[in-house]
């Protein structure tokens, strides 16, 4: 499927999931994340928010290690996937454009990310992005960037990101480097580069790529 970067919209996203073309979700909690979330130096019962979370292994093992998730999705195609390899029977609520899955320790917001309010969300602790900003095509970043401050009040992050020649491919995911994180994040947080490692099998198994964890603190 090729398509216009720069006009990425739902339609897109939500044909992904249809087809179930999601090379993206990985079979397995993200190793980075097993690393490095200590980073963040969260207590047991913590909240985090996963922004455009898919059916991410991760949620799973944000649970059994002791945490609450939050998460935003626009398929809720997914987000049934997700609860039913959870094996949990979710509440469902609709509420103004978006509708929330809910359980035990997940609420999950279906629909658009940018109609998700701070007061919707609730109480966020940190943010774990590990599918978000990489999702999304440079016009679109610092809406998001902006709009995710505002909506958790600025709460930590650890955010892992691809670095690649984007002229060998097209995204998503796009590659976003030190200068693009900088530039979305410095005025508001301090950055640490917690490791950055080659992918083994490349990017979508075929172009040279480096996946990288940062560290990001309020200022």
């Amino acid at each position: 499927m090729r398509f216009n970067a720069d006009n990425m919209d739902a339609n897109f996203w939500h044909q992904r999931w249809e087809k179930m073309e999601i090379g993206f979700h990985l079979s397995e909690a993200n190793p980075l994340l097993v690393s490095h979330f200590k980073a963040l130096g969260l207590s047991a019962g913590s909240r985090v928010f996963v922004p455009l979370c898919g059916k991410t292994l991760d949620i799973a093992w944000l649970l059994a290690n002791g945490y609450q998730v939050a998460g935003a999705e626009l398929s809720e195609i997914a987000i049934r996937q997700l609860f039913d390899s959870l094996g949990v029977q979710p509440t469902v609520m609709q509420i103004g454009d978006l509708k929330r899955y809910s359980a035990q320790g997940i609420d999950i917001f279906v629909g658009d990310i940018f109609d998700l309010t701070s007061d919707l969300l609730g109480i966020v602790d940190a943010i774990y992005d590990r599918a978000a900003l990489v999702a999304l095509p440079k016009t679109m970043r610092d809406r998001y960037t902006a709009h995710l401050r505002t909506m958790t009040h600025h709460a930590p992050q650890l955010l892992i990101c691809f670095e690649y020649d984007q002229s060998l491919v097209e995204g998503p995911p796009f590659s976003i480097d030190s200068d693009e994180v900088h530039r979305q994040y410095q005025a508001h947080y301090s950055i640490r580069l917690l490791a950055s490692q080659d992918m083994p099998e490349g990017l979508k198994g075929k172009y040279p790529a480096k996946e990288s964890v940062w560290l990001l603190q309020c200022l």
